[in-house]
């Protein structure tokens, strides 16, 4: 018999950035609010302090910082019919294990989709026909538009304190700037990061060849900053520390620094960390959820009442809890009905290497993680796709950020992986490489999504969720093209030599790409294809909301976090500005 906990107003399923967000917010609004976090208690200090945070096997070889795999992981397989098997460690992208989430080892690149990206369907057979791509690509409208998230897209980066310079201030194109981001109505609160010569090399190139190169929005303060909350953030040091591991200089934004100190400051605001959910508890009839069950630090099951219930969980979290709660119909790929699990996508990422074999001096070690310029003219509204038979894009980057030990090998095709040539290789290229990279966008498949792998049990006896992913023809063109586009800047930055990094055949989920997963709990205006509705409140119980990545209808070619963001505060909007006043569905099915 589960322990049962006194009820709650909210309680809110992990302990990163959206449950922070939420959490001080509706604390605020005079709710009682935990959060039940399955990893540990973690701040800066003392947790994130050099010398031992720079520790790069630790942190970036052994996932210090990431789910334990050997707790709870996920069956894979690359399409239906294939054996899935369960992954032993979680490479291709770092679900995060502990208070502050994935907000604590990010990088700190912080973007705002173009407006094209939440209308790609209306956009797509508005510009191209419907005929454009075909219906093995399953693209979806958001249900919420650019212009209602530009606001809470300014407060997000006014909360992270982002450095960068506006290339479209309310309406008018700037130089320097990205001439094809959507209207803002303010600049970043903060200057650009200072950049290095990888970035110069990149840019005068680029903009040779008729690109539009900029510095890269970044998280990474430029300067000393107070944020609307009160929090002071440090600038940059440029160390190199930023993916995988936590920050020192207090310069990186994170839930332990811009959001958890004004929210822990309010007695209706608690975390309890060492709790991992299990499951979703609801009543069918009523149709609302009534709490959550979760296993404590001392093994102990206890059942969590509250009035509501917030899904604030790593993006593919969030719908493998739903499938193990019995919320929603799942997604069957064979019928293409169902919508828990449905439109799973990812990111699709290449690269350029360009060597200059000694006749330029990089210095790689001065790094962070948003150090780096961009061209954003390949994104997906920045193009003519007439004739080239896909949908979306993706930036091109010279990023610079990390020269550390153990994974900064750069070599050329060609040399052995190991013994003398290998290291009197990596002598010689160290200092003296420029990479280059591809952020691509990943469409929806109608094979491609989540579900549940009852061959196997987690630590909790919960069945495994199961991802089943490959690269999409539609994503293999995107990134042929671009991938063609980028050689050719990287053929024009003067190095000896280059190496190409095309798109490989299959989706592994062992190297390490990128941590940006989408889908599987999307939002949209029809409860037959999405799981919440445009406020990301679920269709099926109307007391339960879902945050994050996991409510995209598709990836778009950035970095989500700062739409992750600002979808969180859009929600809150409607939270606090209707829905207390009156519980209900805010849109009628």
């Amino acid at each position: 018999m589960p322990i049962r906990m006194k009820e709650v107003d909210v309680v809110l399923v992990g302990g990163g950035m959206t449950a922070a967000i939420v959490g001080k917010h509706l604390a605020e609004a005079g709710k009682t609010v935990v959060a039940l976090e399955r990893g540990p208690m973690r701040d800066t200090v003392p947790d994130f302090q050099s010398p031992s945070m720079h520790d790069e096997l630790k942190y970036s070889i052994r996932y210090a910082l990431m789910q334990n795999a050997a707790t709870q992981t996920l069956s894979f397989r690359n399409f239906v019919g294939q054996e899935a098997l369960p992954m032993r460690q979680l490479g291709s992208f770092l679900p995060a294990d502990g208070v502050g989430g994935a907000m604590v080892h990010w990088n700190g690149q912080t973007w705002r989709f173009q407006p094209e990206w939440f209308r790609l369907k209306s956009w797509t057979e508005e510009r191209y026909g419907k005929d454009h791509v075909g219906d093995d690509v399953t693209i979806q409208d958001w249900g919420v538009s650019y212009e209602e998230l530009e606001p809470h897209y300014d407060f997000f980066e006014k909360v992270c304190g982002i450095g960068g310079f506006a290339g479209n201030l309310r309406g008018e194109t700037r130089a320097g700037g990205n001439p094809f981001e959507g209207p803002r109505q303010n600049d970043y609160p903060n200057p650009p990061m200072k950049q290095p010569l990888s970035g110069k090399l990149f840019a005068d190139a680029a903009s040779g060849l008729g690109y539009h190169p900029f510095p890269m929005p970044s998280a990474n303060q430029t300067r000393a900053y107070t944020n609307p909350y009160g929090a002071e953030m440090q600038p940059c040091m440029y160390c190199g520390y930023c993916e995988t591991y936590g920050c020192e200089h207090f310069a990186k934004a994170s839930p332990q620094i811009a959001i958890l100190p004004a929210a822990m400051k309010n007695s209706n605001f608690s975390i309890r960390p060492r709790s991992h959910v299990i499951r979703i508890e609801h009543d069918k009839d009523a149709r609302i959820a009534t709490g959550v069950t979760y296993v404590d630090a001392q093994g102990r099951e206890v059942f969590q009442p509250a009035g509501m219930v917030v899904l604030c969980a790593f993006a593919h979290h969030n719908p493998i809890l739903l499938l193990q709660s019995g919320i929603g119909e799942p997604y069957d790929p064979a019928t293409r009905k169902g919508t828990v699990g449905r439109n799973y996508s990812y990111q699709t990422m290449t690269a350029v290497s360009v060597f200059y074999d000694g006749t330029q001096r990089i210095n790689p070690y001065m790094g962070a993680g948003a150090l780096g310029t961009v061209i954003d003219d390949w994104n997906n509204g920045s193009f003519d796709h007439s004739g080239l038979g896909f949908v979306g894009g993706g930036y091109i980057a010279a990023n610079q950020t990390s020269g550390r030990p153990i994974n900064h090998h750069p070599v050329p095709d060609g040399t052995p992986r190991w013994g003398r040539a290998w290291k009197e290789a990596v002598a010689r290229h160290y200092n003296s490489t420029v990479t280059l990279s591809l952020h691509g966008s990943s469409t929806p498949h109608p094979g491609n999504h989540l579900g549940l792998d009852r061959t196997y049990t987690d630590a909790y006896g919960q069945p495994l969720g199961m991802m089943t992913f490959d690269f999409p023809y539609n994503d293999r063109l995107m990134a042929r093209h671009l991938t063609g586009k980028m050689r050719e800047i990287g053929q024009a930055m003067g190095g000896r030599s280059i190496s190409v990094s095309w798109l490989a055949d299959h989706y592994s989920i062992a190297p390490y790409q990128t941590t940006h997963n989408s889908g599987g709990a999307i939002m949209g205006t029809d409860p037959r294809t999405s799981v919440v509705n445009r406020y990301l409140q679920s269709w099926d119980l109307h007391n339960l909301w879902i945050m994050g990545a996991s409510a995209f209808p598709q990836n778009a070619g950035y970095n989500p976090t700062g739409t992750v963001g600002s979808l969180t505060y859009w929600a809150l909007q409607a939270i606090t500005g209707d829905y207390l006043k009156n519980p209900r569905p805010l849109v009628q099915a």
